[in-house]
């Protein structure tokens, strides 16, 4: 049999180019994704600018042609992209790790569902924003009759995929879309399980869905995991925070770069605090039993008030973390001001985000003040109060004041906005 060696190495030649134009095209797609993002971004914020300049408002009323102001049509337009923009964020898989893998939150839910078994045995279970599943796949298999997955991205496809690879479809059921507005198989549920918490606990205000699956479909004695968080802050001082943040602005490789501390106080971080800047013991402001709590709850004004603590000097800013604690009945209480620590030696299931536990994915919310210049002493009490407002526009950030004083001197006022 003739053949030609040239064909045969032409042919070998096609397949390299083949594979070469491949692995370019993934180069390109993984930019365009890139890109794509930061594109969004743009967007939105270019949209967010337009209806706070009234001017821009005029021009569009203008052209309006539905009968209804343009401007308040182009608000809810950016609304609903900034909204669909929220859920397409949990579409991709590097989100969905970094939760998984914290083991502080992950081993929580997983040992409170395995070691109270008896709770879920033959239960009808909502999970409420279920992500890749993990939480359904627990409550499966802690034996649950029956659990209803939800979620509005379409990391639901995967959450699907999971429990069919792991023989759990014949008790899981996912369902695609706002838990507001899907059609549930069942009129009620025995128990409600949600990984809802955000930076600072309530951004992207998750919970409102959760409140609202509540109300709806939780049967009377239902029971919700977990059952109780609550928001705690202490002062910080004498950090390198400070530091970091926004003095390293004043000399950046020998140039002065000031400006960019225009806003730099304005933006809450989200770090990791020593316990050692803690300048007194925590205490909680806000506290929510989450089988009662209404979603006007999650908008107020709390008191707070701690004792400087010794070797601490000036006050540069406030540390704010959560704590979650698992109860098994709706009908446990939960000792106001509890924290997490003293509910684990009670022997519940509970765990913190705070500076004295492991770090966790939320790590903790900063606010650090500007232009700091209140000194305390050892045993002097510092008072003020803590507000959280959902941002204008951008109803899943917060925009978050502080006041202060120490003693009986006039309070300060700081606004943050946690983006």
């Amino acid at each position: 049999m003739l053949f030609s060696l040239d064909d045969v190495f032409e042919d070998s030649a096609s397949g390299a180019g083949a594979v070469t134009e491949v692995e370019q095209l993934r180069e390109q797609l993984a930019l365009l994704q890139s890109q794509f993002t930061a594109y969004r971004e743009q967007v939105q914020n270019a949209m967010l600018e337009r209806f706070e300049d009234p001017s821009a408002t005029a021009e569009s009323s203008s052209k309006a042609t539905t009968g209804r102001n343009a401007g308040e049509s182009s608000k809810q337009e950016a609304s609903e992209n900034i909204e669909k923009g929220y859920f397409e964020s949990y579409s991709y898989n590097a989100i969905h790790e970094s939760m998984i893998k914290d083991t502080i939150r992950t081993d929580a839910y997983r040992d409170f569902i395995y070691d109270h078994k008896d709770l879920f045995k033959d239960k009808v279970v909502l999970d409420v924003g279920c992500g890749t599943g993990i939480l359904s796949m627990f409550c499966a298999k802690a034996g649950a009759k029956s659990v209803i997955a939800v979620d509005n991205s379409a990391i639901i496809d995967k959450a699907r995929e999971n429990v069919f690879r792991n023989g759990l479809q014949d008790r899981v059921k996912c369902l695609r879309g706002k838990i507001e507005e899907v059609q549930m198989p069942v009129p009620k549920v025995d128990i409600i399980v949600s990984e809802w918490m955000g930076y600072g606990l309530l951004y992207e205000s998750m919970f409102d869905s959760v409140i609202y699956a509540r109300d709806k479909y939780l049967a009377e004695d239902g029971l919700m995991v977990p059952s109780y968080a609550a928001l705690r802050i202490a002062p910080l001082a004498d950090s390198d925070l400070k530091a970091s943040h926004t003095d390293f602005w004043r000399d950046v490789y020998g140039f002065d770069m000031t400006a960019m501390l225009e806003k730099a106080n304005e933006e809450a971080l989200v770090r990791v605090v020593d316990e050692k800047e803690l300048a007194a013991e925590s205490v909680a402001f806000l506290e929510l039993d989450l089988h009662a709590t209404q979603v006007k709850d999650l908008v107020f004004t709390k008191p707070f008030h701690v004792k400087w603590g010794e070797g601490f000097k000036k006050l540069e800013g406030f540390v704010s973390w959560f704590d979650i604690i698992f109860g098994t009945s709706k009908s446990q209480i939960i000792r106001p001001g509890t924290t997490a620590k003293e509910a684990r030696e009670q022997g519940l299931a509970a765990f913190s985000t705070g500076p004295y536990s492991q770090a966790t994915h939320w790590q903790q919310a900063i606010f650090l003040i500007e232009n700091p210049k209140d000194e305390l002493a050892e045993g002097e009490e510092l008072s003020g109060s803590v507000t959280y407002v959902k941002k204008e526009g951008k109803e899943r950030s917060l925009d978050i004041e502080i006041s202060w004083a120490k003693g009986n001197e006039k309070a300060k006022k700081q606004l943050w906005v946690l983006d």
